[in-house]
């Protein structure tokens, strides 16, 4: 580990550990830190305006920073204003020790110059891809900026990953983000304004509410593109850890990963996922879509549990760390990625490399390449309408 990253690492545990007053009055000094957890919380919560930890700075000078967010059980998420992304997240594990479960890195540099950019961001315009870069809305085409071969993906060469966002934090419990997408930006019509709102819970939760209008007809898919590894950043790969996800369908993609249109059972299937099973049980087993996915890489259609309300999508447990990760959303699909073009080409904060599968996602959204399938849930917004959705990933140990 380099001294850039200890002392990163010796930072964000000095910080951390200490709740509350650590982030939010930027570990002032030695004398306050022994004030106790309650009285940190409670002046935190009373503050009028939430201290900020700077995150360095961008090639051009903008500076970035960290926001972090505290519950009563010491549970800490940090947040940076570039790309509206997820930092760090720590949670107790079965021996109530702190884990880190969200890889990221040291600075604003390393997420602005890594080889892949979407590590704990906010997605946007348009989550995973659009076929080919166009789509036709109202009889009129639009082409979209691409970056994954012939397609768009995660909003093109320069999504929401890329920009600065507007960052407020009104208490230690939230933060919230805002950016203006402006007509044509990466191809997309119309001025599409956005707003998420990150909350930490006392129940430790992490909850997700989107929101964004627009004065032309458009296509939004929003989502959260956090890598996780519940035994802790850095710990190994995630082919141990259990995962169980609510669907009984999917949608198979071709060579490109664009969905073909139609839904596949997962039964009998790699892809069947409807009782815990390790993530690499049949990760390496002979099958045309793994193939396509390089392992998985694949939306699912999750099943509708209640007319209203949230569906319990996924639940992840790690095998090491005993920590249960439930994700519960109102979007109809689940993206589940099992880090198959990590490379280990980047270093994460605390001196690892983001080495082969040793991180998934499970994004919550709309299906991919809606825009071009008219048998997919719609993924227009129309100005007068605001497009709200919300997610929550809910932490706990295993019984």
């Amino acid at each position: 580990m380099t001294k850039k990253h200890t002392l990163f690492l010796l930072l964000f545990t000095a910080c951390l550990g200490l709740g509350a007053t650590g982030l939010l009055q930027s570990c002032e000094t030695k004398a306050e830190k022994g004030k106790s957890e309650h009285a940190a919380a409670t002046a935190a919560e009373g503050a009028a305006a939430v201290k900020r930890l700077p995150f360095g700075k961008l090639k051009n000078g903008t500076e970035a920073y960290l926001y972090t967010l505290t519950n009563k059980h010491n549970t800490q998420a940090t947040f940076t204003d570039y790309g509206g992304r997820l930092v760090s997240l720590q949670v107790p594990d079965k021996n109530g020790k702190m884990t880190d479960v969200v890889a990221g890195m040291s600075g604003v540099a390393a997420y602005a110059s890594n080889t892949d950019a979407y590590f704990g961001a906010t997605i946007g315009r348009y989550g995973n891809r659009i076929a080919n870069g166009k789509f036709t809305l109202d009889g009129k085409e639009y082409t979209l900026s691409v970056n994954n071969g012939a397609n768009t993906l995660h909003g093109g060469k320069k999504g929401f990953q890329k920009v600065m966002w507007e960052a407020q934090q009104p208490d230690a419990r939230s933060v919230v983000f805002q950016y203006l997408a402006k007509d044509m930006e990466e191809g997309f019509p119309g001025n599409l304004h956005v707003k998420v709102t990150y909350t930490l819970t006392d129940e430790n939760e992490l909850r997700m509410d989107y929101e964004a209008t627009t004065d032309k007809p458009t296509v939004v898919n929003l989502t959260n593109h956090a890598y996780f590894n519940l035994n802790g950043e850095g710990s190994g790969d995630i082919l141990g850890h259990r995962l169980q996800i609510n669907a009984d369908t999917y949608t198979p993609v071709d060579a490109t990963l664009i969905p073909t249109g139609k839904l596949a059972p997962v039964a009998g299937t790699p892809f069947d996922f409807r009782k815990p099973t390790p993530i690499g049980a049949s990760i390496e087993t002979e099958n045309e879509q793994l193939t396509n996915g390089k392992g998985y890489d694949h939306n699912y259609v999750l099943n509708k549990e209640k007319s209203t309300g949230m569906t319990r999508a996924a639940s992840v447990t790690g095998d090491k760390s005993g920590i249960v990760m439930d994700v519960y959303t109102l979007e109809p699909g689940l993206q589940f990625y099992s880090g198959n073009f990590m490379k280990g080409k980047n270093t994460f904060k605390g001196g690892s490399k983001d080495d082969y599968r040793t991180a998934f996602c499970l994004e919550t959204q709309h299906f991919p390449d809606s825009p071009n399938q008219p048998s997919f849930p719609s993924t227009v917004l129309k100005p007068g309408e605001t497009y709200r959705t919300s997610t929550v990933y809910k932490f706990a140990v295993q019984k």
